[in-house]
């Protein structure tokens, strides 16, 4: 049986070495890390990550800026917001929560939050040069950094291994691709038309599965051995449950776990990783900016 990655339990750990960092900033220098969250409209699923988010920056001592924006905002205005949050000298992180209504272009928008503040890792800068060679973006995305540092902190080896990411997306595919091959992994992207992409994940000593597509990955489809990132949170009916439904990966989790080596759950494995990345690097951006002008 795979050994299972306790995403909640790195999490933790993480989040205890983010607190004593903090605490070390507001004595050194009198200041913390500072995270704006905005969200535009009431989608209850974005307040409910967004709620998410400012409750762990309280916990750790970050100072949370929450706007709150209506739905029917222009997009002139929220890059006005944007670029206010650019100038605050006691910010050092900037999120915007998407998706944002149709009649605002969210490209746009992104490229409008200041390169040292983009704690999403989304500015084509930052994507770019995590593109490159012999280049450091700034930050990096959260969820795809999530998934190596649970590769990581679990001990597999990435170095030289064969390594497969299901899905493409800009989000997690793309840059869990862009990761795993600046960690030195031989990097193939399996995505929505690839031919008989089993042939191609059996090969695999590292799955990243982020198509969202529940339980598309078979246990026959992974090789013995190997260590599966299941980014997928997919929810399916389920009458037994009070709320109807439950949560499912991309990857089956009863059949792949009789076979790989170590495997994330879901719930409780990326998701929990993916909100600590953001506020490690929310710490990062705020050492950068402090040691710099002290």
């Amino acid at each position: 049986m795979a050994t299972v990655i306790d995403g909640k339990a790195v999490a933790q750990t993480i989040r205890s070495e983010i607190a004593d960092e903090v605490r070390l900033l507001s004595q050194k220098y009198g200041k913390v890390p500072g995270l704006a969250v905005v969200i535009v409209g009431h989608r209850k699923d974005s307040q409910s990550y967004v709620g998410m988010k400012r409750k762990a920056c309280a916990e750790l001592g970050i100072k949370s800026f929450d706007v709150d924006l209506p739905e029917q905002i222009s997009q002139a205005e929220l890059i006005k917001q944007v670029h206010e949050l650019n100038a605050n000298t006691d910010v050092h992180g900037i999120l915007v929560q998407l998706p944002l209504p149709k009649h605002i272009n969210e490209e746009k928008v992104l490229s409008e939050i200041s390169l040292e503040k983009d704690v999403d890792g989304f500015h084509p800068l930052n994507i770019g040069k995590l593109a490159m060679k012999g280049r450091d973006p700034l930050f990096l995305p959260c969820t795809p950094k999530a998934c190596l540092e649970l590769l990581h902190r679990s001990g597999v080896t990435i170095k030289g291994k064969q390594a497969v990411v299901v899905g493409r997306s800009n989000i997690v595919g793309l840059p869990a691709s862009l990761l795993l091959l600046k960690a030195d992994a031989t990097v193939t992207t399996v995505h929505s038309h690839t031919s008989q992409p089993e042939n191609i994940i059996r090969e695999a000593d590292i799955v990243i599965a982020a198509a969202g597509q529940p339980k598309m990955i078979k246990g026959s489809w992974i090789k013995p051995g190997a260590a599966v990132i299941d980014v997928g949170t997919n929810a399916v009916d389920d009458p037994t449950r009070k709320s109807g439904y439950r949560l499912v990966g991309d990857v089956d989790f009863e059949e792949a776990s009789k076979t790989a080596g170590y495997i994330t759950p879901v719930p409780g494995g990326v998701g929990p990783m993916t909100v600590t990345m953001l506020l490690k690097n929310t710490l990062e951006g705020a050492k950068r900016y402090i040691e710099q002008n002290s």
